[in-house]
Parts: C-alpha cells; sequence; structure tokens
C-alpha cells in the first residue's frame, strides 16, 4: 500500500511535499483551497507542475486533493447545490492539472428531504461533475459517520451511488473512523475480513480507491466523526494489522488524518511502519 498524511498548504505546495517527505510518505492529501468557503479559486498550472515534480523527486506516488467540508450534494437550497458542484467541479480541474489522482469528497445531509428524492439528486450531480474529467482523476465518495440523514453512511448506500452514476472515473474512499462509528466493528480480523467482504458484495474493492486510516475512541456505532491516533483507540493495533494484511487492499492508498502536531504525526506514520513490519521474531 501507498501510505501518507493530510498536509497543509499554507507554506505552498513546495513546503507540502517536503514535509510529506520528510514524515516517509508515499501519498499525501491536501486541500486546494480553504475548505471552509465557497471561493473558487482556479487551478494555479505552473505551481501545479511544479507539485507534481516535486512529488516524483521525493518518492511520493499517489496524490489526493479533499473538497471543502460546505459541499453538500443532498441539499435542496439551489445555493448550496450550485456552490457545491461548482467547488467539486475546480478541485477535479486541480487535480487534473496537477496529475493528482483522487478528489475525495463527503456527499453532505439530505436534510429534510426523503431520501430517495435526495438520493436522486445526488446521483444527477454527480453525474454533472463526472462530465468531462480528465483521464487519471478519480471522483471518490467518503462514507460519512452514519449520523441524522447524512449521506453515505453505509456500505449498501455507497454502492448504491456508484452503481447509479456508473462511471468508470467514480469511486469509494473508506474512512475507518467512520465505518467504527457507523457500525462495522473492524477490531479483529474476523471484523475487518467481515466488513471487506461486504465492501466487495456491495461497492467492489475495485472501486475502493481510496482509505483514510483514523482510529478513534468513539463507541462502536456512535455516529460521531471524531479521528485519534492509530492504535491508540477502539480499533486498535489489531484492527489496523488485519486492515493491513488484507490482500484486497494491495496497492490501495490509504492516508492518516489524525490529530496533533509533527511529534503526532512522525508517531502515527511510525505505528504503520512497525505494523508493516509485523512481530519481532
Amino acid at each position: 500500500m501507498y501510505f501518507g498524511l493530510h498536509v497543509g498548504t499554507s507554506q505552498g505546495y513546495d513546503a507540502a511535499a517536503g514535509y510529506a517527505q520528510q514524515q516517509g510518505c508515499t501519498a499525501v492529501q491536501i486541500f486546494s483551497n480553504n475548505s471552509r468557503t465557497y471561493r473558487v479559486v482556479p487551478p494555479d498550472v505552473p505551481a501545479l507542475e511544479r507539485f507534481r515534480e516535486r512529488r516524483a523527486a521525493a518518492g511520493i506516488e499517489r496524490c489526493a486533493i479533499h473538497t471543502s467540508y460546505l459541499i453538500n450534494l443532498a441539499s435542496d437550497d439551489p445555493k448550496i447545490v450550485n456552490g457545491s458542484l461548482r467547488l467539486l467541479q475546480n478541485d477535479l480541474a486541480v487535480a487534473a492539472a496537477g496529475g493528482i489522482e483522487f478528489v475525495n469528497t463527503h456527499l453532505g445531509s439530505y436534510g429534510t428531504r426523503p431520501r430517495p428524492e435526495g438520493f436522486a439528486a445526488v446521483v444527477q450531480l454527480l453525474e454533472k461533475a463526472l462530465e468531462g474529467i480528465k483521464p487519471g482523476v478519480f471522483l471518490v465518495l467518503e462514507n460519512s459517520a452514519g449520523a441524522g440523514k447524512l449521506c453515505g453512511g453505509t456500505l449498501e448506500e455507497l454502492g448504491d451511488f456508484v452503481k447509479a452514476v456508473d462511471h468508470p472515473q467514480l469511486g469509494v474512499c473508506l474512512d475507518t473512523a467512520h465505518s467504527w462509528a457507523a457500525g462495522y466493528q473492524i477490531d479483529s480480523q474476523g471484523g475487518v475480513d467481515r466488513f471487506l467482504g461486504l465492501a466487495e458484495q456491495t461497492i467492489s474493492l475495485e472501486r475502493v480507491r481510496l482509505f483514510h486510516f483514523n482510529d478513534t475512541q468513539i463507541p462502536l456505532g456512535g455516529n460521531r466523526d471524531r479521528h485519534w491516533h492509530i492504535g491508540e483507540g477502539n480499533i486498535g493495533f489489531a484492527g489496523f494489522r488485519a486492515l493491513l494484511a488484507h490482500p484486497g487492499l494491495a496497492g490501495k492508498t490509504a492516508i492518516l488524518e489524525t490529530p496533533g502536531e509533527e511529534a503526532d504525526d512522525a508517531r502515527n506514520m511510525q505505528s504503520i511502519r512497525m505494523l508493516l513490519a509485523g512481530p519481532k521474531p
């Protein structure tokens, strides 16, 4: 697998790539813009080309953009819907300009809408977003923690979106903390096997292009989005060891969105390396 961190770009793309290299990443995730605004900043093509070159030189083979937290494709408010679509289309353009493989997005909440009506609206917007998508870029839909009327809280619903849109560049991102909060018990080999078996059945693991590896202190099925350090929460080292060993994840990309500062990033990456190395003889 390819592993990395979500890295800030406030100091520029070059600094982001340098930090990821320093932490031993072979993958990285960024925001292309302020994650809490509807303002669209067109791609800075020269900067993105330099970012691509810098990643290649640093051995960072996979890259993802995480879209704005304001995106809500299920809203019935035209302003929110139009703003969300613009943000999504812009991130897809940024990804194409920078040789970035994945654009990862939350889907939003149905709010007061009946779920079938909201589902159909999301499908239409995903189809619009995928019009003219460049080769090599994948739009991936992240699972939610399942609270209230959030979209994508179950593997079944994510699979339904993929099937309804039926586009080869549409995929899924599975966040381990969200999965646990939605009720999927992935703290053991058996639990991981059942979870990924269901993902294969409902989505297909080929369509699961990206993972977010995060532990959590939220109780199983607690429906809250709270990330914690690898191995130090309820998923634990046993859960992540089972995920890393699963043959269906070979060649996949996993991004850590764990909390804290530089020392925490180093500790979490070290935990992944320890698990990959296996038990000492």
